[in-house]
């Protein structure tokens, strides 16, 4: 059975509570199931951030897209997931990564460690949030009987350790270049990518949902423009090839729905997130696929 889609936004920008608040309501408004928050020094708090976006909205689930493992004690962050779950009302979805910025780590005074260190840290991370959140004892409790988590990554290491554990893969649809700047993936890349976390996840009893972050959003008859920004930084891509990356929704409202179900086809993907600038944008692209589904 094929799974409905769900969608959700990453707020990127600081607010006043009155700003979180109705943006947060914004975000309900237009169809989002999950109002997700990054973990970024310089960015808001995570916690405290869902907390308040749980109580300015009504059905919206709230999660971390992604919790930066270096930064936390698994002890003290069980406490955290924990409270931040019955303060929203069993709403949390708990996104974990291994970290990618290390100079936000030596800001913190954190060690940052190899790549093989940060995964370990985040396997660990992930084991005895099971355990402590896991027991019966544990206190305080979460609403949940088991807080969704979704691990994001792309190295085999990850996503095996996504296949063992994870209710929701997260795909990024980038990779980190020589320069530490992010480089997307083409379709082929992500489907290989996709495939190798498939062998992993072969002897699961039930199927992760499959997550993909959207990096660009325009409906447009002018995709020429609306990629212009993406082109310059990116000047080895032609227009056809940024149009056909994953992470490009780019075109005609048409075309965009098409391609969402097409890649739903291909690689899985029914949890889509957008970034909050294209909030709005992207609003018109739910619509439409719930009133296809309706």
């Amino acid at each position: 059975m094929t799974r409905p889609f769900r969608f959700g936004v990453n707020m990127l920008t600081p607010a006043s509570a009155a700003e979180w608040r109705a943006k947060c309501r914004r975000a309900e408004e237009l169809g989002y199931d999950v109002i997700l928050v990054p973990d970024h020094l310089g960015w808001v708090a995570p916690f405290p951030a869902l907390v308040a976006a749980a109580q300015a909205t009504e059905r919206a689930r709230v999660g971390t897209l992604v919790l930066n493992a270096g930064f936390y004690n698994p002890t003290l962050l069980a406490r955290e997931v924990a409270t931040t779950d019955a303060l929203t009302g069993g709403r949390l979805e708990l996104g974990l990564g291994t970290g990618y910025v290390r100079e936000e780590h030596d800001a913190a005074g954190l060690p940052f460690g190899s790549a093989g260190e940060r995964v370990d840290h985040l396997r660990r991370t992930v084991e005895e949030l099971a355990r402590l959140l896991g027991s019966e004892e544990y206190q305080p409790r979460p609403e949940q009987a088991r807080v969704p988590l979704l691990i994001g990554g792309n190295g085999d290491r990850m996503l095996r350790l996504t296949a063992e554990h994870a209710d929701i893969a997260a795909f990024s649809g980038v990779r980190t270049g020589s320069t530490r700047s992010l480089e997307p993936l083409t379709a082929d890349e992500l489907d290989e990518r996709v495939a190798r976390y498939r062998e992993f996840a072969a002897g699961r009893a039930e199927p992760a949902e499959l997550n993909l972050l959207i990096q660009q959003i325009a409906i447009t008859d002018d995709p020429d423009t609306a990629l212009k920004s993406v082109l310059e930084r990116q000047p080895h891509l032609s227009l056809e090839a940024a149009l056909a990356l994953p992470i490009m929704l780019v075109g005609p409202l048409e075309d965009i729905v098409a391609k969402i179900r097409a890649q739903r086809e291909r690689y899985g993907f029914t949890n889509l997130t957008v970034l909050e600038p294209q909030m709005e944008a992207f609003a018109p692209v739910i619509e439409r696929l719930r009133a296809e589904s309706a």
